[in-house]
């Protein structure tokens, strides 16, 4: 039996796209249309349904797809005029300019504004990253006429305040909802892409800060016990992404590098596993069994192990420690290798076990 055709969708960017153009064809063009072809950077077409709410109003909803977005089904709107709106949170609009005409975009409900330096988009400015803008001012040049007109569009997402509380927008300064993203308009099935694209805007958040030393989490409660001893910024909850985390460390100051997991992770990391999704293999427990030999001079057995779990309830107590410290003194080697083979600055590594918060030091 074939395995089911995993779904694409579509960025916030290309459906905000979408909206704006809606209300240019019916101020240019006095068309209300209910579906058109937005032109994507690398010249694919989508098509994209929307809803006329009013005069100049448009509404769309962002598809479901099978990536990991938070922002699937959200409602996003764009209500273009001639005069500047009121009552929105305080901002410096973003321009694009075409044929002439002057196109003011501001974050209205539900949309982020940008407070901290690191990102795409400078503070004061709305979260609609340079791509989508770039698609807005391309894709209207088929559109608006020739003129010296001014347009102010207002962007909003329905709940938006709500859903970016599931992402790391707070965190990296964008404050009132989420952020309008793509860098290609489309949303790949299971990609990541856009959690590693979260990950290297905390990295730059971070670093724009100075910080010299960057704490990578891998797990919910590594990161919750990171909070405990550093500074929020520098904390990057990396998802399974190790050396994807280490590559947006490249062209930086960073010093010195906190990794921070449990030990089956750390397992993992010590094994060379670049990514520790499960998809991507499974401990190898034979390479274990000779770690104990060679480095601890114990001899596990002819059981089979299953898990991590397994071998640390086998292994006498006074292995266990030393165990685990070897764990995470092999992932700071491993650490040290990714990153001379990606040229970074890093001197230092620290590997944190968990639970037992076993630390590990490596200096070169």
């Amino acid at each position: 039996m074939s395995e089911k055709p995993l779904r694409t969708g579509y960025t916030t960017g290309t459906h905000a796209t979408a909206t704006l153009l809606a209300c240019l064809y019916e101020y240019f063009d006095m068309l209300f249309v209910e579906k058109l072809s937005v032109i994507l950077p690398q010249s694919q077409e989508a098509f994209i349904e929307v809803k006329r709410e009013s005069s100049c109003f448009f509404s769309t909803i962002k598809g479901d797809n099978d990536d990991m977005d938070v922002t699937k089904g959200c409602e996003i709107t764009c209500k273009l005029a001639t005069t500047p709106p009121e009552g929105l949170k305080e901002q410096t609009p973003s321009l694009i300019k075409v044929k002439g005409v002057k196109i003011y975009i501001y974050a209205g409900e539900g949309v982020g504004v940008v407070t901290k330096k690191g990102l795409k988009i400078t503070p004061s400015y709305p979260a609609i990253n340079p791509t989508p803008l770039n698609m807005m001012q391309e894709n209207a040049k088929n559109i608006v006429q020739d003129s010296h007109e001014v347009f102010y569009a207002v962007f909003s997402v329905t709940n938006g305040a709500t859903i970016a509380r599931d992402t790391a927008n707070a965190k990296v300064g964008v404050l009132g909802g989420i952020s309008i993203l793509g860098t290609r308009g489309i949303v790949k099935p299971v990609s990541a892409s856009a959690y590693i694209d979260s990950i290297e805007a905390e990295i730059n958040v971070a670093l724009s800060q100075s910080q010299e030393q960057i704490v990578f989490t891998l797990g919910n409660s590594a990161h919750d016990y990171a909070k405990k001893l550093y500074d929020e910024t520098s904390i990057i909850e990396i998802g399974n992404f190790v050396y994807d985390a280490s590559e947006r460390l490249q062209n930086n100051t960073v010093k010195r590098v906190v990794f921070i997991t449990s030990v089956a992770k750390m397992c993992k990391v010590a094994q060379g596993f670049k990514n520790t999704h499960n998809k991507y293999g499974s401990i190898d427990f034979a390479e274990v069994r000779e770690w104990l030999v060679l480095e601890l001079n114990y001899e596990l057995g002819e059981e089979e192990f299953l898990t991590l779990k397994g071998v640390l309830q086998t292994l006498p107590n006074e292995y266990k420690e030393p165990f685990i410290k070897l764990l995470g003194y092999k992932s700071a080697q491993r650490l040290k290798e990714w990153f001379f083979e990606l040229s970074l600055q890093v001197k230092e590594v620290e590997t944190i076990t968990l639970p037992n918060e076993i630390k590990e030091v490596l200096q070169w």
